[in-house]
């Protein structure tokens, strides 16, 4: 069957994309493993010339997404911030980008260190002020907003509505990564985004064992614009990651769903144990944006942000005494992970940054992943124990 908008999201999560293919009714998209393709006339190919600009796994695997996100159309990449790289060559040499300051360690690196080289300005404010101040934001030469709600690594929840609304009134585009939240807990365009992005190795891949990036939207000027780009620049995945995205996009609504409870229960528990200071996740009712995170997503995702008492040397032995969760980067994988942004994830952001927003050697990230919740807090307890 063909998924379509009047459908729920786990309904387009099993068949978006996917059709019985034409030569042997395989009821999954075979993997099209070929960098090139025969032409009968030249200059004429039949749908495909070269597998960098089309190939059939992956154009699958862009309807499924666009779907996903409700959108028009989806155009993926070889990672998360190859899809970053694409957006930020919209801009030219003179132009200004606003970015939230509490953004991912990378995103910031590849501004600051890459493309700040190319006369582009990257401003890094705080995005969750009221809509008067975020209109002062905006300049003449601003080519386009870029945040993340919930950010990372302090789960901050930016109101969509306003910035995209502000960014309008400024004729600037608005782009979303919409990682955390994925598409099953937050819909971005609908919200006014022009420009939706995914690190499509998360929640979406979520058995940590791809890399990808996705850009989805619907204005197709836009579109055209960045499907050159995919095509000249040529960050586009292998067909294989493909296909293996295709099959974890079937499970992605209810792996979210034990994402979103578990999370919750651990950071209910977290909350009790006096060794943290901070516990934060948009779905507790005392986090500072609670109902705004309650208006804007349909769920409160997998991540847990919490502050343990002492050094980095004590937050350091209670990670490595975790043996059910994992001490590695990334996140939303089915296994739980932690994470020391300080060290790892945001190492690259300037450390007067770090200071300003609280990124500090207290603070880790847990990624609660699908295991049983009460073993996962048994986990930290026992973690603990030795503190």
């Amino acid at each position: 069957m063909a998924a379509s908008s009047n459908h729920g999201q786990s309904t387009r999560c099993v068949h978006a994309g996917v059709v019985p293919d034409n030569t042997h009714q395989a009821i999954m998209t075979p993997i099209f493993q070929t960098s090139t393709y025969v032409q009968n006339y030249p200059g004429k190919p039949k749908t495909y010339d070269y597998a960098r600009a089309g190939n059939p796994t992956r154009d699958a695997l862009e309807e499924s997404l666009a779907a996903l996100e409700q959108a028009a159309h989806a155009i993926t990449f070889s990672s998360g911030l190859a899809a970053i790289q694409a957006v930020t060559q919209l801009a030219r040499p003179g132009d200004h980008v606003l970015v939230c300051d509490d953004v991912y360690g990378g995103t910031g690196r590849l501004f600051r260190q890459i493309y700040a080289h190319y006369n582009i300005e990257f401003e890094f404010v705080d995005l969750t002020v009221d809509a008067d101040h975020l209109a002062t934001y905006f300049r003449t030469n601003t080519r386009f907003v870029w945040l993340e709600t919930p950010t990372n690594p302090l789960l901050r929840i930016i109101d969509i509505k306003a910035v995209t609304r502000a960014a309008r009134q400024a004729g600037v585009l608005t782009v979303v990564d919409n990682t955390f939240a994925s598409p099953i807990m937050q819909s971005p365009l609908s919200l006014g985004a022009d420009i939706v992005m995914h690190s499509v190795t998360k929640y979406i891949g979520g058995h940590s064992d791809i890399i990808g990036g996705c850009l989805m939207l619907n204005d197709e000027t836009l579109y055209g614009q960045l499907r050159f780009i995919q095509f000249a620049c040529g960050a586009v995945n292998a067909p294989l990651d493909c296909f293996l995205l295709l099959r974890s996009i079937k499970t992605l609504a209810i792996r979210m769903a034990v994402h979103e409870q578990n999370a919750l229960q651990f950071a209910t528990a977290l909350q009790a144990m006096p060794a943290f200071s901070e516990v934060i996740y948009p779905g507790l009712p005392e986090h500072p944006q609670y109902l705004l995170a309650k208006r804007q997503m349909q769920g409160f995702s997998g991540i847990v942000s919490a502050r343990l008492n002492g050094p980095f040397e004590t937050v350091a032995r209670f990670m490595q005494r975790l043996k059910i969760f994992s001490l590695a980067e990334s996140l939303g994988g089915v296994e739980s992970l932690v994470n020391h942004p300080q060290t790892m994830t945001h190492a690259s952001v300037p450390e007067s940054q770090r200071k300003v927003l609280g990124i500090s050697c207290d603070l880790m990230r847990f990624s609660v992943g699908i295991e049983n919740a009460e073993d996962l807090i048994t986990d930290v307890e026992q973690a603990l124990s030795h503190y």
